[in-house]
This record gives structure tokens, sequence and C-alpha cells, in this order.
């Protein structure tokens, strides 16, 4: 007595099916699947801008170093005759 069997359900459903109609139902729930589709696009978009882009040049495009520049060598004989 407590529970609804399968002729309960078939009542029901003809009963909303007369009252809605079968266009007015299936309009519902395109509006439904619509409304769901554009709720996950939302997220993935939230998602997008909350994760950080880090812009890594690639190798190509940086410069080398630049090279050391070149100490020039007195010879020991320069010194020598300064000295004396």
């Amino acid at each position: 007595m407590g529970g609804l069997s399968l002729w309960h359900w078939i009542i029901v459903a003809l009963v909303i099916l007369v009252l809605f109609g079968r266009g007015k139902i299936s309009e519902m729930m395109g509006d439904f699947g619509k409304g769901v589709s554009s709720f996950k696009k939302g997220l993935a978009e939230s998602d997008d801008m909350t994760r950080p882009t880090a812009q890594i040049p690639p190798p190509a495009a940086q410069a080398p170093p630049p090279a050391p520049a070149p100490q020039a060598e007195v010879p020991p004989a320069a010194e020598r005759s300064d000295n004396t």
C-alpha cells in the first residue's frame, strides 16, 4: 500500500502528457539541455582564466650570452724595461 506500482506511474505520466502536451515537454527538455551545455561551457572558461599561463620563449629566440672581453697581456720583457 505504501509504494507506487507500475500502473500508478503510467497514470501519472498520462496526466502530465495531457496537461503539458507532447511539444511542450520536448521544448522544456531542449531548454534544459541547452542550460546544461551552457553551464559546462562556463565552467571550462572559468578554468582557463584561473590557470596560470607561463610564457617561455623557444630556445632559438634566446640570445647567446656575451663573450668575455679578451684581456691584453703585457710581455714580460716590457715589464723589465720599466723597472730598470
